[in-house]
């Protein structure tokens, strides 16, 4: 398979998104440590101490970029493989349920295809797990966003069978594309019009309804009007955590710090919530954006192929 002939610049930038991804995960992590103080904290900008250790939010974020590097697309196959050696390696990075489960099975060799629908009664996830690592991928499709919308949703499909599923991968990667347009200067700078091509893009269901919310709710509002009408992750689906990362996201287009700080002062499922707004307002902002302490204080990111 020949990769892009600009593989290298799509690369450069999926690695920003990449490292805004998985700071802003184990960011967020931290924030699970001291939960009868985890408020004030926050609302002190009290910085978590080092180390910081990512989750699976950026595990399979690395899978994704692994099979990236090596295809310049996604392959379904490779990425369902990839995605099981790395769970192999390291089970214990915070996967759920369901995903200990698909990821399991797909290690004994049960085909993708089969134990992503038979997980939820055979209904498939619709949790944010697609959504969560997709980032990169919307970085390096960029100049598409019909590909942006396909190669999204072929690789949430792996493990999340359910379209809700699905259209949360396709609603934050479209953010991600979006979002590195307006970096770049080729689209001006707006929160409104991210939400809004999120919302265009993505397919019909309770996360294109919940993205609709967002669109009502005033990027000027407090943050925690908006986790509370639109839900921070408390049940980790798609539906009740992508709209809020993105409305995060889109409130601070120009500074990772304040997106980060916003997104995890909504508490819930906080270390995906500030994996999808980190991913998106990387690259909006920059790299220069992202706090080299921050990127410091996150523990090295296991690039490339890991056996």
């Amino acid at each position: 398979m020949t990769r892009p002939a600009d593989h290298a610049s799509r690369m450069e930038r999926a690695l920003l998104a990449l490292d805004g991804l998985s700071t802003g995960d184990a960011f967020g992590e931290r924030f699970f440590v001291h939960p009868d103080r985890v408020e004030r904290l926050i609302s002190e900008r009290a910085l978590p101490a080092a180390p910081w250790r990512y989750t699976d939010d950026t595990v399979m974020a690395l899978g994704i970029v692994e099979v990236l590097e090596r295809l310049g697309t996604i392959e379904q196959d490779v990425l369902s493989r990839v995605f099981a050696r790395r769970y192999g390696a390291e089970p214990d990075r915070g996967y759920g349920g369901a995903a200990h489960e698909i990821l399991r099975n797909i290690l004994m060799e049960i085909p993708w295809q089969f134990t992503a629908k038979a997980v939820f009664g055979g209904t498939g996830s619709m949790g944010n797990g697609g959504a969560m690592r997709v980032a990169p991928l919307g970085a390096y499709f960029a100049d598409d966003l019909d590909e942006v919308v396909r190669q999204a949703k072929a690789s949430a499909e792996v493990t999340h069978a359910h379209p809700d599923g699905q259209a949360g991968a396709v609603a934050v990667a479209i953010a991600a594309a979006v979002a590195w347009r307006m970096g770049t200067g080729a689209e001006p700078r707006s929160g409104e019009a991210l939400l809004r091509a999120a919302f265009r893009h993505t397919p019909d269901g309770e996360t294109k309804d919940g993205l609709a919310k967002a669109l009502t709710i005033a990027l000027e509002d407090d943050p925690r009007t908006a986790a509370l009408a639109l839900g921070s992750g408390y049940r980790v689906l798609s539906w009740d955590t992508v709209p809020f990362a993105l409305w995060c996201a889109a409130r601070h287009l120009d500074s990772y710090e304040e997106a980060l700080w916003t997104t995890v002062g909504g508490l819930g499922d906080r270390d995906t919530t500030c994996a999808m707004a980190g991913g998106v307002v990387a690259l909006s902002a920059g790299r220069a954006s992202i706090p080299a302490e921050w990127i410091a204080a996150r523990e090295p990111l296991a690039l490339g192929d890991q056996g």
